[in-house]
């Protein structure tokens, strides 16, 4: 018999591979919905502040003491989101989160009043965590078990590009400044959030990434047995993933990811204008730099990382992060000439950082969860975005008051100390407490392959 051949990949795949680009083919509902939920998101993250000042009443430090408050009453909300990403899975989680957010860009149209405001914040944060919970299984889906790496790198690409369009979208409204003019804009965004909910809605994962995605397909009398296993170790519910000493340890590490990804946010204009005494552009020039180095780099580096043991990967992130934390308070000896270049140097450590860590963190978060309790353990793992993305504001800016150097010095000590956490997360079994059921194990097998010794 003649050996069969596939054909030769066509010029577009060569292309895409060559740019550590994944498999596009079919996946075209998935990719216009990410950009567009991404436009979105550029456009709430620049708008909703002055939104409000211009469209009511109120002063800027009640709009933004309302809309904390929005936001810190959604922080509980994600382990209750976890059971339903266990029951209804992740495609319908994300639209609908997508859509509780049009609820609520609907409602800021309506806001007058605080209370008004802190209600349809939270609402919009709502959405926004049914979102982040069911888009990296569902990320997993589009991979079909292949291109892992290079898909989460893909999404956190597309995703930075159509946060910087969306930004300079919302720039270019804020410029115009009526009222008319900012309320379109706000309808505007309703419709792409809700036009990117029926995407994620009506788009359908391969035949094989919807059976691998799926508790329980043979038909058999082990099957049976298994879904017994799978309905006790369910009933145990947050129990059973709080005793899974190897996932705690992977959500410990996230939380030092979630304290160096707010620096830019928090700390670095603040620093750079009192303690630095450089001009408030570099910032600008800072952020732009992060955000094109993500947008050109992330993929191309993707192709190195899905052939590293993910928590190596993560290990080196976290000694790139801790240099760049480093660098940053060593700012404060130069000479003025020297901060600009130190600047420049300590951004370009800190978004190589940031490149490494996205895709391998998001994938283990999915592939080390027991597939029949992932949205319980994604809750877990959401949790520690939300409680991060809390404290960090408060506790980072509470150092720098207290002198320039403790809030470079904790980022430092905090991500040297995830580094023998993350280093430990190839030892053991994926659940310690409890074995997970047999059509479980396959995702956790393909990880323990990847990072086992």
């Amino acid at each position: 018999m003649m050996p069969q051949h596939s054909p030769a990949p066509s010029k577009w795949r060569r292309i895409q591979t060559a740019w550590g680009l994944p498999d596009l083919a079919g996946k075209g509902r998935f990719v216009t919905a990410n950009l567009i939920d991404s436009l979105g998101n550029g456009l709430v993250m620049a708008f909703t502040v002055v939104f409000f000042v211009k469209t009511t009443s109120l002063s800027l430090v009640a709009v933004g003491a309302a809309l904390t408050a929005g936001r810190l009453l959604a922080l509980p909300v994600p382990p209750f989101i976890g059971p339903l990403l266990d029951k209804y899975g992740p495609r319908v989680v994300v639209a609908a989160g997508n859509w509780i957010s049009v609820a609520g860009f609907i409602g800021f149209l309506f806001a007058h009043s605080a209370w008004q405001i802190v209600l349809w914040q939270f609402v919009v944060q709502l959405g926004a965590n049914c979102f982040w919970m069911g888009n990296s299984p569902l990320t997993v889906l589009v991979a079909d078990g292949a291109e892992r790496a290079r898909w989460f790198g893909f999404v956190r690409a597309l995703r930075n590009v159509g946060v910087g369009f969306g930004g300079a979208a919302s720039a270019v409204a804020l410029s115009v400044g009526t009222v008319t003019g900012l309320r379109t804009v706000m309808v505007i965004n309703a419709v792409t959030f809700a036009i990117a909910g029926w995407l994620f809605l009506t788009w359908r994962p391969s035949a094989h990434a919807e059976e691998a995605g799926e508790a329980g397909t043979a038909a058999n009398a082990a099957k049976e047995k298994a879904k017994d296993e799978t309905a006790k170790q369910a009933r145990g519910g947050y129990r059973t993933v709080l005793k899974d000493i190897r996932y705690l340890r992977l959500v410990a590490v996230n939380v030092s990811f979630v304290f160096a990804s707010t620096v830019i946010t928090v700390l670095l204009a603040v620093y750079a204008a009192d303690n630095l005494d450089v001009g408030a552009w570099i910032v600008g020039v800072l952020v732009v730099l992060n955000t094109a180095m993500v947008a050109l780099l992330q993929t191309l580096a993707s192709r190195w990382i899905e052939t590293r043991r993910p928590e190596r990967v993560l290990a080196l992130a976290l000694l790139v992060n801790a240099a760049s934390f480093v660098l940053f308070g060593a700012l404060l000896a130069l000479p003025g000439w020297a901060v600009i270049v130190g600047l420049l140097i300590a951004m370009i450590l800190y978004t190589v950082a940031e490149i490494l860590s996205s895709p391998p963190v998001s994938e283990l978060s999915v592939v080390m969860a027991p597939e029949h309790l992932r949205g319980r353990y994604l809750g877990v793992y959401q949790m520690s975005w939300s409680i991060g993305g809390a404290v960090a504001p408060a506790l980072l800016t509470a150092l720098l008051d207290g002198g320039a150097l403790l809030p470079w010095a904790f980022l430092v000590v905090i991500s040297l100390l995830a580094v023998p956490l993350v280093l430990t997360l190839g030892r053991g079994p994926a659940t310690e407490s409890a074995p997970a059921p047999a059509e479980d194990s396959e995702p956790v097998e393909r990880l323990d392959s990847r990072i086992a010794d």
